[in-house]
């Protein structure tokens, strides 16, 4: 029952998107899995009746996509731009764009980041899913497709490929997706106020049988203001978060 539900919260989610122009929608929504436990979802029931996404942020909120729940192979967002933030390379390509409303938020962060004292640069944003593909591919001959599958994700699951997601580091640019960024200041600070402007640390530490992914905290996915106010604040990963407005959602099978 959850899967199918998970399911159809994200078709909604991409209904919408499509709606606004933003990619095509499947012919029958994959099935999802998140790995979560009884604690998890008890804490969901204990926190659902405060989830209360706007209208505007849900389509954004709501869009899960991981392992077990691709992108259409033909998905692009249309509102794809050039964030005004310093990057670790110089070309105006791919790789530089997000949505509008991530980019807007992006650069928001990022000089909240130099006001601090920690200046920020981009690593990797959007990819298109041949992009994704040649990545991921390359890493499979590269370490063998069960390690890539840990750090990597397989063509279509990537939450690059949504134009949500951006990859950081320092503006020096060492440590860029690496282990090693996880103890940088700049790490920390992103930790403790990215959720501020609408970000998630999309793959915490000590999560990973629910994401399916390592530690990455220089991997942020932007869920709008309250989705992400709500995940920072209950310590939750976005999976976590979508089985909460599950439990929020009526079935009528009470």
């Amino acid at each position: 029952m959850q899967k199918s539900l998970f399911a159809i919260i994200t078709l909604i989610a991409l209904l919408i998107l499509s709606a606004c122009g933003h990619g095509t929608i499947p012919a029958s929504p994959p099935g999802i899995g998140n790995g979560s436990d009884d604690t998890s979802v008890d804490s969901a029931k204990t926190a659902a009746d405060k989830i209360q996404v706007p209208e505007a942020e849900a389509a954004i909120a709501s869009l899960l996509i991981n392992k077990d729940h691709p992108l259409p192979e033909d998905y692009k967002p249309d509102d794809l731009v050039y964030p005004d933030v310093k990057f670790t390379f110089l070309e105006k390509i791919e790789k530089r764009m997000m949505r509008k409303p991530a980019s807007q938020a992006l650069e928001k962060l990022f000089a909240a980041a130099a006001k601090d004292g920690l200046p920020l640069a981009g690593v990797s944003a959007y990819r298109s899913h041949d992009r994704q593909k040649q990545l991921f591919e390359a890493y499979v001959r590269k370490d063998g497709e069960a390690k890539a599958r840990t750090y990597s994700a397989y063509p279509g699951t990537s939450e690059h490929e949504t134009g949500l997601a951006i990859d950081v580091t320092g503006a020096d640019g060492k440590c860029a997706a690496t282990g090693c960024f996880g103890g940088t200041p700049e790490a920390k600070w992103l930790a403790k106020h990215a959720y501020e402007f609408g970000f998630i640390i999309r793959y915490p530490k000590g999560k990973e049988d629910i994401t399916g992914y390592q530690y990455e905290p220089w991997h942020l996915r932007y869920v709008g203001p309250t989705a992400a106010n709500t995940i920072y604040s209950h310590g939750w990963t976005l999976e976590e978060h979508a089985e909460a407005i599950l439990v929020s959602t009526p079935t009528g099978n009470e």
